[in-house]
């Protein structure tokens, strides 16, 4: 038993619990004798009851031997072993036939059974690995054990569509920014020239501003300008979406979508119209004769100018001939729109003319001659002539209603295709007058000779 270091402690604990063991026991016995001895002395008669005091007395000396061993055995602990504790090292055939008397005697009593360790070699390797690498990040995934797999086609293919779109899509970024920029100064320009213009307007007087223009008439140039800007691109489009229609149409064999895209869009335009009246109204506040006049229209526009826009039977006629055949009860409502158009500018007209009536008889009047006689009655010829005035501003609203009027009832006669074709025709239609008044504004001006000729020329007679 002393052949190993690790069992010289357990030997040394033994002999001193059995020096100790010896200790207590001589002094049992002698107490037991004296006892023995007094009970003997005290009970003369001896005999059976000594002997089974007797008895009882060394199975009580014994049992609590037994217990004092138990509860005498060191607790021991092993702090610092030397080797990890998770391995389970089996014991040597010698050790584990004569274990320490006190070790089999505690474990015997106090200790439960354990399973068995498994044996070390392969598979405690194995249990050590495992155990070893569980703290980390478990067992190697799928792909990791795989080892890099090289994308296939679609994957190329996909990744390639994600890189060309965030390209379009910085693209478009970068163009929406350079427009705000532009819009931006674009805005600042135009303040400027409002301020320059109000600042002229009131070194002048009368609110006349550069050109012979009103704040308020450059103002509404301006934003006119930016409205036929906005609505060209509205059209172009609108005209994208026509033709996207016609091919999905020729494809799904005359299966067409009512309420598609081509409704969305139609409904802008119409809504765009509605701000360029706003504009008007606005405008017509401060310098209605800037719209009746139609300066700010081209100059081929101005010949068909009515009232601060064109006529709507006009837009009608041309909305007939340049939509897709109608049906018979779309011509019908088209031509019922058509004549009640005619028969609302007819009253207009009417009006017009008897405002403007009314207007040449009071700056014909007497009263107006100079010298003037009665001061009372010029000035209440004057006033009405500027009621007279006023009354063009009403004027301007009521056509301008109308022709929302009209715009807005085409569309419930027609289909989306058939809307989206009325207001392209009507754009291409203000869009030819444009180009026809930068055809006259670029013609040739010269005379005989190649010399630009002046005016009043043909007519001038040499003596």
């Amino acid at each position: 038993m002393g052949d190993r270091p690790w069992q010289q402690p357990h030997e040394q604990l033994a002999a001193s619990c059995s020096a100790h063991t010896g200790m207590i026991q001589a002094s049992s016995a002698a107490a037991a004798t004296s006892s023995i001895h007094g009970n003997i002395i005290k009970d003369p008669g001896g005999g059976y009851d000594d002997m089974a005091e007797l008895d009882q007395a060394l199975f009580l000396y014994l049992n609590s031997q037994d217990q004092t061993s138990v509860q005498e055995q060191p607790q021991t602990l092993n702090i610092f072993p030397s080797r990890p504790m998770h391995v389970v090292v089996e014991p040597s055939p010698r050790a584990a036939a004569n274990p320490p008397p006190n070790v089999a005697a505690g474990s015997s009593k106090q200790q439960p059974s354990r399973p068995a360790a498994p044996a070390p070699g392969k598979n405690g390797k194995a249990a050590v690995k495992r155990e070893g690498s569980g703290g980390g990040g478990g067992t190697p995934s799928t792909s990791e054990q795989e080892g890099p797999r090289t994308p296939n086609a679609k994957t190329l293919r996909r990744l390639a569509q994600n890189r060309e779109a965030a390209r379009k899509s910085r693209l478009r970024k970068k163009a929406y920014i350079q427009n705000l920029e532009t819009s931006r100064i674009r805005l600042s320009q135009m303040e400027q020239e409002m301020q320059r213009c109000s600042a002229q307007g009131a070194i002048l007087g009368g609110g006349a501003g550069i050109g012979g223009l009103s704040p308020e008439a450059a103002w509404f140039d301006g934003e006119h300008a930016r409205w036929v800007e906005e609505h060209e691109r509205m059209m172009r489009h609108l005209r994208a979406a026509v033709e996207l229609d016609d091919n999905n149409l020729q494809h799904q064999q005359g299966h067409q979508d009512d309420g598609g895209q081509l409704r969305q869009l139609v409904d802008a335009a119409a809504a765009h119209h509605v701000v360029l009246a706003e504009l008007k109204s606005a405008v017509a506040r401060a310098d209605v004769f800037h719209l009746v006049s139609g300066t700010w229209l081209p100059a081929a526009e101005r010949c068909f100018l009515w009232i601060g826009g064109s006529r709507p039977s006009d837009l009608v006629k041309v909305v007939l001939r340049h939509v897709e055949p109608l049906t018979e009860q779309q011509v019908a409502s088209v031509c019922d729109v058509q004549r009640w158009v005619r028969e609302r500018e007819e009253a207009l007209d009417q009006e017009l003319q008897a405002a403007r009536l009314s207007l040449s008889d009071v700056v014909c009047s007497d009263a107006l001659l100079s010298p003037y006689p009665d001061m009372a009655a010029y000035m209440a010829h004057m006033s009405l002539a500027i009621a007279n005035l006023s009354s063009l501003e009403a004027f301007v609203r009521q056509a301008d209603t109308l022709r929302l009027q009209m715009l807005h009832r085409l569309p419930q006669i027609l289909t989306a295709r058939q809307a989206a074709r009325c207001f392209l025709a009507i754009a291409d239609y203000s869009q030819r007058l444009r180009a026809l008044s930068s055809l006259w504004l670029a013609r040739p001006r010269q005379g005989q000779g190649g010399q630009p000729t002046p005016p009043g020329a043909g007519g001038r007679i040499h003596p």
